[in-house]
């Protein structure tokens, strides 16, 4: 017993060593030796704004401390030992720990892989991670070699990925919760020894995103199709051209859209946000050793789905839509949109998202086109919707071990099975390209993306591959030698346009992100000295600029916070000054028509053709008073048989004496029209007493001062419902059908108040819009 007395008479101190009291990390791991100047070079210079994609915003620190390497004056240090398999019951006991008593036993090597990409306990929102990082220092001693990535606890075979001049990229397969990752790096040119290993271990957390809408995907098929696609003998023989293999191909390409997405929304400074699939509990295929064990797991679901068509009826209509000769480009999409909405059957108010892989197109080898095929995406209603055909099918990897090989297999295509997309799809790796990243820009479509300068929505996923490998093969569409070294400023991104839709796409939302309102509509009010105000209840998000005659987006105005986490930050009223704009145009279009597209948090828009219209003396007024009234942008389409143009100057707003007490809505299922009634008993009526005998009655507390502060107001082609707001908070419930049309608030920006009332009246209102002023 003396021995444990002695030791009980030491003191914690005892244990400690000078070193890891002065010189160690913070968290217990090795000193940092990767400089700030080394990322820099590796993610180039920061983007100025509006810049296509922003690099990520990367610091020295953002590696977690296990992942670096220490040196002792500039020497190599010896390679340790392989660290012991982690027992069960420590696995977790580490994630997250700032003792660093795991790290601290884990040494490393200088040969130990550090990623760049994503940092210590990130947390993350995707099952498939894509990473970059480095080995060693690349300036130094550039190698080649293989990564291994170990996933938490074996639950997914590890994969091999290769090390191209000390860069690497790697997809990490997530489980929901922690996730400790080992990365082992071995290489020809370094000793191969058992017992000396080049690992290093990182902590992530996966957070699915179950309360966001998912992308559905939908493998679309004849009546009558056997569930087939194009292929070469080849590959028919080793894989297979079946359904299955259709299933397995188009599972793991929607993962890498989603790994490719999420990142570069992360370099976006969006945080970790990407959209979601609907998952369901399958046997696995995002590993090939799944089918020798039959691994369940929960995976992406894809939908088969069965038109009324046969296959020749759909490859009769041509419609591909990369050629002239197509006749009836709209056509597939309007089957594949009744197939869908029949399968899905949509509640109302409930909308889908659908991306579909149309597995009956055909390279018609007589016709030299593809036929049953159409690249479009868009919106209608309650489905949002891309369409693809299965053209390139073969070349895509049906699982995580294939991905590397698929983008660096130069193996021609045969035009005697398989087409040669727009003659861009030359070899197996630029047809696993086109047809990943054609898809992906149709799925941009779905989610409210109009093609753009630069990024995936023009067609820069003919450099998809870059995403996925550091060195890339020949390339036939260029007649060159692809890149020796892909970094990520030479990747495929999306465009910031793109990532700014998504930030605030309902797709894309986070648990931290505030709900916004029903109400997303953006508002444009003339006012004082050539100026105009936007509002918008959500925040006003960005403004796109167009001069004239342009189709695509050059210049654009972005607010709001900078790293994507929660909706603060976006201004509800932002100035708009002509001089400001039109600088922002190149210099021969600055004196021509200005056009503005304003987006709102909430996924509102809305357009001003003409921003110097908009400004000019057509919408002022004189009141009766002498003060200038400024008439705002109007609702309702103002096209209903016999409308006439109708104006109310309220008599509250122009004399003190004048109360207003009571406020009647004449309305059915649409609003007829609007009465103001005075203390006096007289009345100004906008509108018809239509609808409702005596209308609806709303009285304002004048004893307390209380005002018409505004108006939320459902409107399409006309008025909808109407619902009056008071400087007291009170709302008086919507009059008419509160679920017609789409709704708009409508409150005088800051320093205005309500003068009258414009629009138009046909058998009912079919145009409405305030008149403010100061």
């Amino acid at each position: 017993m003396p021995f444990f007395k002695d030791l009980r008479r030491r003191s914690k101190t005892s244990f400690k060593t000078e070193k890891s009291s002065s010189n160690g990390s913070p968290n217990g791991g090795p000193e940092r030796t990767q400089s700030s100047s080394t990322l820099n070079s590796v993610y180039g210079p920061t983007g100025g704004p509006g810049a296509t994609t922003p690099p990520a915003m990367l610091q020295s620190n953002m590696s977690s401390p296990n992942l670096q390497v220490s040196r002792t004056n500039g020497s190599t240090p010896p390679v340790p030992p392989r660290p012991s398999p982690i027992p069960q019951h420590q696995r977790y006991s580490g994630l997250g720990s700032s003792n660093g008593s795991l790290k601290t036993m884990l040494a490393t090597s200088p040969y130990a892989p550090r990623l760049l990409s994503v940092s210590e306990s990130t947390w993350v929102h995707q099952k498939i991670l894509l990473v970059y990082g480095q080995i060693g220092d690349p300036a130094q001693q550039p190698m080649d070699g293989t990564l291994t990535v170990c996933h938490h606890q074996d639950s997914f075979p590890a994969t091999s990925w290769p090390v191209c001049d000390s860069h690497f990229k790697a997809l990490i397969h997530l489980t929901p919760g922690p996730n400790r990752i080992r990365l082992d790096f071995t290489s020809p040119k370094l000793a191969s020894n058992n017992s000396q290993a080049h690992s290093s271990w990182t902590n992530l957390f996966y957070l699915p995103l179950n309360a966001a809408p998912p992308l559905q995907l939908v493998i679309l098929l004849g009546k009558d199709s056997p569930g087939t696609f194009d292929t070469v003998p080849e590959r028919q023989q080793r894989e297979g051209n079946g359904l299955d293999t259709a299933i397995r191909k188009f599972k793991m390409a929607a993962y890498l859209w989603q790994a490719f997405t999420g990142e570069q929304m992360y370099r976006n400074r969006f945080g970790r946000r990407c959209f979601r699939f609907e998952e369901e509990w399958q046997r696995g295929t995002l590993s090939c050793r799944d089918a020798d064990t039959a691994q369940m797991r929960n995976e992406a679901k894809i939908h088969i789905v069965r038109t009324e068509k046969t296959v020749q009826e759909l490859r009769d209509l041509d419609l591909a839509q990369q050629y002239d000769k197509a006749t009836k480009k709209g056509e597939l999409f309007s089957i594949a949109l009744d197939a869908v909405r029949d399968h899905f059957k949509p509640a109302p108010g409930q909308k889908q998202y659908v991306s579909v892989l149309l597995l009956d197109a055909h390279w018609d080898t007589n016709a030299r086109t593809i036929t049953g095929h159409a690249a479009l995406g868009g919106g209608a209603g309650d489905i949002q919707l891309a369409i693809f055909g299965s053209h390139a099918l073969y070349s895509y990897p049906a699982c995580i071990e294939e991905v590397a090989p698929v983008f660096s297999d130069c193996t021609r295509t045969d035009t005697n099975f398989v087409a040669n997309d727009c003659n861009e799809s030359g070899s197996t790796w630029e047809a696993a390209n086109i047809g990943i990243g054609a898809h992906l820009h149709e799925t941009g479509h779905l989610f409210g993306c109009p093609h753009q300068e630069s990024g995936v929505m023009l067609r820069d996923y003919v450099r998809l591959n870059r995403s996925f490998t550091c060195r890339e093969p020949y390339s036939t569409r260029t007649k060159s030698p692809g890149l020796k070294l892909c970094l990520p400023k030479d990747e495929c991104a999306w465009h910031r346009l793109d990532c700014l839709r998504f930030r605030y796409h309902p797709c894309f939302r986070l648990p931290t992100d505030a709900p916004y309102a029903s109400d997303e509509s953006v508002h444009v009010w003339t006012v004082d000295n050539g100026q105009a105000i936007a509002t918008a209840a959500t925040g006003v998000a960005f403004i796109e600029v167009f001069g004239e005659g342009d189709d695509i987006c050059h210049s654009f105005i972005e607010f709001g916070e900078s790293n994507g986490n929660g909706s603060g930050g976006l201004p509800k009223q932002v100035n708009l000054a002509e001089p400001d704009l039109r600088g922002r145009l190149p210099d021969d279009k600055r004196n021509k028509r200005l056009k503005l597209v304003l987006h709102s948090a909430a996924q509102g828009s809305h357009t001003v053709e003409d921003f110097g219209q908009l400004i000019s003396k057509t919408s002022l007024l004189k009141l009766p008073n002498g003060q200038t009234g400024f008439r705002g942008g109007k609702l309702g389409f103002s096209q209903m048989e016999g409308s006439q143009k109708e104006e109310v100057i309220l008599e509250s707003a122009l004399l003190q004496t004048k109360l207003l007490v009571q406020v009647k809505v004449y309305h059915g299922f649409a609003v007829d029209g609007i009465e103001f009634v005075y203390e006096d008993f007289t009345s100004q009526l906008f509108g018809k007493r239509g609808g409702k005998p005596g209308g609806s009655e709303f009285s304002l507390d004048t004893r307390r001062g209380e005002i018409i502060m505004g108006f939320y107001v459902r409107a399409g082609l006309w008025i909808d419902g109407i619902e009056i707001l008071t400087s007291l908070g009170r709302r008086s419930g919507v009059f008419g059908n509160p679920l017609g049309g789409s709704g708009h608030t409508l409150i005088p920006p800051r320093g205005y108040s309500i003068a009258g009332i414009s629009g138009s009246c046909g058998p009912w209102l079919d145009g409405f819009s305030l008149i403010i002023t100061r």
